[in-house]
Parts: structure tokens; C-alpha cells; sequence
């Protein structure tokens, strides 16, 4: 039944954007884009499982993030392995997030026709079994309760643009795949589940990559420079621009939206 809203009824926005009382695991946490999504999160007063298989790094952003005042647990955990994803959840307990954030993943360039099947099922366990398997984790811990998925695409498995990249796209695929699967499945149990697309965000990591690729293969500087000159918005993005979008998704702002893909690519996929 339709219902007038009334201004007096209608809850404050900073109500709205607080995970206070929340507890966020997010994977890849340790730099970049998972690193500014902790940084947020904790700003909105979330308690953080910080996850990513460089525990110096993650001890560095925990001791950043002190300041906020929330609980911070960090975890060193291959995502490639299951075994290691299973002692995950168990070391959690009754400490199971109800939001999680499947961020972790690799990009490494190679030629489609050079590729073999240890490369493959490398990319493959961790840009995407990882996220099946704490997908379902997720959702085995929290049947009762419900809880937020917020799973990280990118545009490249939407109009794949760089080449050398077909193993990365067809990972991705899958996450899109899944997050959509798991959005009809599991709606009316509680889950909202959704995609952010992210494309042109610079990090350390794609900067090294970029590097170590430059040196074998200059044809990717004309292929970055028709990139950019795409963008709409004639520039490449930071992670922070990620991580607002993952608030807004992880939060009560976003209560109705379930099922969606989201692009944060500076309008990429528009042009």
C-alpha cells in the first residue's frame, strides 16, 4: 500500500550512513581500493575483519586506522586456498561480519594464447572462487539474520578495453554472475547483494603492473592514452571514490537497492 511520506518520519541522513553497531569484513583490505573502503567504513564506526595475504601491510593500515576508535582485527589469508578461507570463518565464530566486501583480487597481464592452466586457476581462485566461497559462508553464517554483499567487478568484464586481459575478464564475468545469482536467490532471506564495476583507478597495484608490462609491451602506452582520452570525465579515479560508493551500498542510504551493478568509471562505459 502506497504511504505519503512525511519529513517528521523520515530518518537523519547521518542515522542513515552509520555502521555503528556493524561489523565489516573486507577482503584485499591492505592497500588501494580495500584500504580506502576500511578507512570509510571505520569512519562510519563499523568494527573491521581486515583480510589480505600481507600481513605487514595490513599491521601498517590497522595502525592508521586506530584513530576511529573501532575494533580492527586483522587476517592473514591466502584467498587462493580454500582450506585457508574455511579457517577464516571458523577463527571468526559468532564474530561473523553482517557486511562483507569481496575485494581482493590480481591483475596480471598475459597473452590469451600463452596461457596455461596453473596461470588460469590461479586468477580464477582468487578474482573469483574467493568470492563464491565467502559468499556462501556469508550466507550459511547469516540465513537468520540477513546481512549486506557488496562484490568488486570491474568494467573490463562489462566492455573489455586492455588487451591481454581475457583470463581477468572471465573472472570478473563471474562476479557479475554471481552477484546477480545470489541477488534472486537470496533477497527474501535478508541479503542485499550488489556489484560495484570500478574502471581508471589508480593504486599502487595497477601502477606496478602497468610498469612491469611497459617494459615488455609498449603498445599499452597508445592503449592507456585512447583510455583516458574515452573517459567523459578526463580523468582516472582514486580509491576513495570507490570506497564512498561502497559506504552508501553498505549502509541503510542504499535499503532498496539489491541486485545492481554499479560502474565507478568516470563515465567509461557510457562513452
Amino acid at each position: 500500500m502506497f504511504k505519503t511520506t512525511k519529513i517528521e518520519d523520515l530518518r537523519p541522513i547521518s542515522d542513515l550512513v552509520s555502521l555503528k553497531g556493524r561489523r565489516a569484513l573486507i577482503t584485499g583490505s591492505a592497500t588501494g581500493i580495500g584500504k580506502a573502503m576500511a578507512c570509510r567504513f571505520a569512519e562510519s564506526e563499523a568494527a573491521l575483519e581486515l583480510v589480505d595475504i600481507n600481513e605487514e601491510m595490513l599491521r601498517s593500515t590497522k595502525d592508521e586506522l586506530t584513530n576511529f576508535k573501532v575494533e580492527i582485527n586483522i587476517h592473514r589469508v591466502d584467498l587462493s586456498k580454500k582450506d585457508e578461507i574455511i579457517s577464516l570463518w571458523k577463527k571468526l565464530d559468532r564474530r561473523e561480519p553482517d557486511i562483507l566486501v569481496n575485494n581482493a583480487g590480481i591483475y596480471p597481464f598475459k597473452n590469451f594464447i600463452e596461457i596455461d592452466e596453473a596461470f588460469l586457476e590461479k586468477v580464477m581462485k582468487i578474482n573469483f572462487y574467493s568470492a563464491f566461497w565467502m559468499c556462501q559462508h556469508m550466507i550459511r553464517a547469516r540465513m537468520d539474520k540477513g546481512g549486506v554483499i557488496i562484490n568488486i567487478g570491474s568494467i573490463e568484464a562489462v566492455l573489455p578495453f586492455k588487451e591481454g586481459m581475457a583470463h581477468y575478464d572471465s573472472s570478473k564475468a563471474g562476479v557479475i554472475a554471481l552477484t546477480r545469482a545470489l541477488a534472486k536467490d537470496y533477497g527474501k532471506e535478508g541479503f542485499r547483494i550488489n556489484a560495484i564495476i570500478p574502471g581508471g583507478i589508480i593504486t599502487s597495484g595497477t601502477k606496478n603492473a602497468a610498469k612491469e608490462v611497459l617494459k615488455l609491451n609498449f603498445g599499452l602506452i597508445k592503449t592507456g592514452i585512447e583510455f583516458r582520452n574515452r573517459l567523459p570525465l578526463g580523468r582516472f579515479g582514486q580509491p576513495d571514490e570507490v570506497a564512498l560508493i561502497a559506504l552508501v551500498l553498505a549502509s541503510d542510504l542504499s535499503s532498496y537497492v539489491h541486485g545492481s551493478l554499479i560502474p565507478v568509471d568516470g563515465g567509461f562505459l557510457s562513452a
